[in-house]
């Protein structure tokens, strides 16, 4: 069996988030900041129904090449579905809770990683 690269999961889930219409999605690496994941996937949605829809369709997407997360919190209330796969913690936002956290911020340092597909 091959097993995705982090990187490669990281590009995956954009995709799977851009296919759905996630805005500003964002793949912050931090590798050399953080021991608590390699990749961050940031994006939003305009709406708690668009979240979960984004959500669902990384999820959807992953599994297809065996990749599942050890946790998904938040997806009942889908404010901010966190989604924990290990080298790759992917963030969903509805748009204000994004503004909110503003969660890139935190990680200012972290070089961003080019996502193809996108505007």
């Amino acid at each position: 069996m091959v097993t995705l690269e982090s990187i490669e999961k990281a590009r995956l889930a954009a995709s799977a988030a851009l296919d759905k219409k996630a805005k500003d999605v964002v793949i912050l690496e931090l590798k050399d900041l953080s021991i608590i994941t390699d990749y961050f996937l940031i994006c939003s949605g305009e709406s708690t129904t668009q979240v979960k829809a984004i959500a669902d369709n990384i999820e959807e997407r992953l599994r297809r090449e065996a990749v599942r997360p050890s946790g998904i919190e938040g997806y009942n209330l889908s404010q901010w579905v966190l989604m924990d796969y290990g080298d790759l913690v992917v963030h969903v936002f509805e748009e204000e809770r994004r503004a909110f956290y503003e969660l890139e911020k935190l990680w200012l340092d972290a070089p961003r990683v080019e996502i193809e597909g996108k505007d």
